[in-house]
């Protein structure tokens, strides 16, 4: 009879038949059940059904496996205490000394696009939570391996010394609970969060369950260690395919540069620098679009687009590529949904910087329903900025209403201003953007910056305000300017003086209710 009792039941099975194999060597019975002792078996390793343990099969679907008394003493029976071995044997139960669980995957099934209630609720694991927390309360007798990681030191210390080694139980004591934990808030993560349509309180907990899927070789500067992390459970939501490795500057500002594109329904195209547009064009195509984004910028160009970074809303095609990397220009990352055959040997073979340039493929839309930033030792929390205006339904507050092209150049410079530092304001004609003034402390000074980058290509154009107008004189400076036509949320006090000074400047003015202030 072997003197040592294991119980193996993992989802996944990476190492399991190794791992059990080894125990088999050393003496140990293997009480396994359902999928995993099916497993073992098929790989020829002497399995023990639970229920030939417990002398009661599964149920439910298997949903009723190890709860019972005849598992869980014999893990949880205190070696120190003889009325606990006196108890057990009087029972006939064998005491476990290695309890091997890995659970059901509740958080690669709920990171998947449309999974069901019913899909979740089936992956919320009950007889793994349990073994993992009896063996782990008692870790002085019982090993509670957790990860195919901690195989290995396991076996290599039964082999050497009979028994696992206290410290290496409390490491695996310790990873347990870590497990657990973790498993449960994501569960109540999952299930606690409103994901019905427009939801957007904040929880009254947050729980973040994050690893770190790509190190990186500094933060914003080289004093700063970095990593970015992600959902357990989660995949990354890019794929780069050439170019150098990808920095935390590069990761922020890819991510500023796809929603900026995302955020239309033409073939648009997006140059980010410093997370602040510096080229933005929509056209029928992405080269026409490509080639609106370069040229917003006056000339000597390009200086704001240099060593930018490039998002496309469709597959970067060869004729856009090509267009990319002719010479006059520098890019860090160019993102896009997909990559036509071909493109990656254009700029491979781009001398200079097509080496390093980083291609990356974005796996589709991610809409973060929570923004999450730190703050003087602790974190805010928002919901994401998914408003936008409702264009049927502008309140049109100067006699002037803008044509209809000024209508579509408000729209796409509204849309726009949402990605831009506050205070912000976009100049746009023709679905171009061709002057940006951000994050500056007062709004006047960034229309004049707006304006001066825009040049002569104000007069007739379009301008967007992410927040209204505090005073006439910011309507006065785009009048200066030539400008045609404002749209604005509107919801100041002089609302009326600003309105009367778009009147007499022969501005048509448009409000949207809508603020997007962007810190």
């Amino acid at each position: 009879m072997p003197t040592k009792r294991a119980i193996i039941s993992v989802h996944d099975k990476t190492g399991v038949v190794e791992f059990a194999k080894g125990l088999a060597n050393l003496g140990f019975e293997i009480v396994s059940s359902g999928g995993t002792a099916m497993h073992l078996r098929e790989q020829g390793v002497a399995v023990t059904d639970v229920a030939d343990v417990t002398g009661f099969p599964e149920m439910l679907d298997g949903r009723v496996k190890t709860l019972h008394p005849k598992v869980h003493a014999g893990i949880l029976a205190r070696r120190d205490k003889p009325e606990h071995m006196a108890k057990i044997a009087e029972h006939g139960i064998a005491p476990v000394d290695v309890v091997c669980v890995n659970l059901y995957p509740f958080e690669a099934t709920v990171a998947k696009a449309g999974v069901t209630e019913d899909e979740a609720i089936e992956q919320i694991d009950i007889g793994g939570p349990s073994l993992v927390r009896a063996a782990a309360k008692n870790f002085s007798a019982v090993a509670v391996v957790t990860d195919p990681s901690q195989y290995g030191t396991v076996l290599a210390e039964i082999k050497r010394d009979g028994t696992v080694s206290a410290a290496t139980t409390r490491t695996l004591f310790r990873a347990a609970f870590a497990l657990t934990a973790r498993y449960d808030a994501a569960i109540a993560a999952h299930f606690g969060a409103d994901r019905s349509a427009g939801a957007a309180d904040v929880p009254e907990s947050l729980d973040l369950r994050l690893a770190k899927v790509l190190p990186l070789r500094y933060g914003e500067n080289p004093h700063q260690p970095a990593g970015f992390y992600l959902r357990r459970g989660s995949g990354l939501p890019f794929e780069q395919l050439h170019g150098k490795e990808i920095s935390y500057n590069n990761i922020l500002d890819l991510s500023a540069a796809w929603e900026l594109a995302a955020e239309y329904d033409r073939p648009c195209c997006a140059i980010v620098k410093h997370t602040n547009p510096c080229g933005l064009g929509c056209a029928e195509d992405l080269h026409a679009a490509y080639l609106l984004a370069r040229d917003g910028e006056l000339p000597p160009a390009p200086i704001s687009r240099f060593g930018g970074i490039i998002a496309v809303n469709r597959p970067l095609d060869r004729a856009t590529a090509e267009e990319i990397a002719a010479p006059g220009g520098f890019y860090e990352v160019i993102a896009a949904p997909a990559f036509e055959d071909g493109v990656k040997e254009i700029f491979a073979g781009r001398k200079g910087w097509g080496q390093n340039v980083r291609l990356v493929r974005i796996l589709g839309r991610h809409d973060e329903r929570l923004n999450v930033r730190s703050a003087i030792g602790g974190l805010l929390v928002q919901a994401g900025d998914g408003s936008v205006a409702d264009w049927d339904a502008l309140q049109y507050a100067t006699a002037l209403r803008p044509t209809a092209q000024q209508l579509r150049d408000l729209e796409f410079a509204f849309a726009a201003v949402k990605h831009v530092k506050s205070n912000a304001i976009v100049i746009a004609k023709d679905s171009q953007l061709v002057g940006l003034g951000a994050g500056q402390p007062n709004r006047v000074a960034s229309v004049r910056l707006a304006a001066a980058q825009a040049g002569e290509r104000s007069r007739g154009a379009a301008l967007a305000s992410d927040g209204y107008f505090p005073f006439p004189d910011n309507v006065d400076e785009a009048a200066a300017a030539g400008i045609a036509a404002i749209v604005q949320p509107g919801g100041s006090v002089k609302d009326a003086e600003v309105v009367a000074a778009a009147e007499r400047a022969g501005i048509a003015m448009v409000l949207t209710g809508v603020r997007h202030f962007r810190h």
